[in-house]
């Protein structure tokens, strides 16, 4: 689904784009080297975001587990709430190491570039 009126190449992804490559490689004016390098960043990011949605549904059926039975399980509910804030984590870092290496690979002008894809919410991450 498009965000902000934008075009085709919006909606959901790993930088908030149907195909971030493509996306930041254009609007970034991306050298193919740069291209390489985003392309292994964004599917280790898209890996990353996978594992989070996989312990989303499983602490989902902890929860589910814990209310479920005779007897409200405490332990079963914070399991899972664990899960989810490990989650969470481990997302955060991944988040944070793509655009850590992103700014290493851009030049200053393409960092501005990307600085205002993210301010405008045009580009989410």
């Amino acid at each position: 689904m498009p965000r902000h009126g934008h075009h085709d190449d919006e909606g959901a992804g790993a930088f908030g784009v149907r195909r971030p490559l493509r996306f930041l490689a254009h609007k970034l004016d991306l050298d193919e080297k740069q291209v390489t390098a985003l392309a292994r960043i964004l599917d280790e990011l898209k890996t990353e975001r996978a594992q989070a949605a996989v312990d989303d549904r499983r602490s989902l059926a902890e929860f589910a587990d814990a209310v479920g039975g005779e007897a409200f399980d405490a332990a079963k509910a914070a399991a899972a709430g664990d899960r989810r804030v490990q989650s969470a984590t481990r997302l955060r870092d991944a988040v944070m190491r793509a655009l850590q290496e992103l700014h290493a690979l851009l030049k200053p002008e393409q960092r501005e570039r990307l600085a205002y894809l993210l301010r405008t919410g045009v580009l989410a991450v």
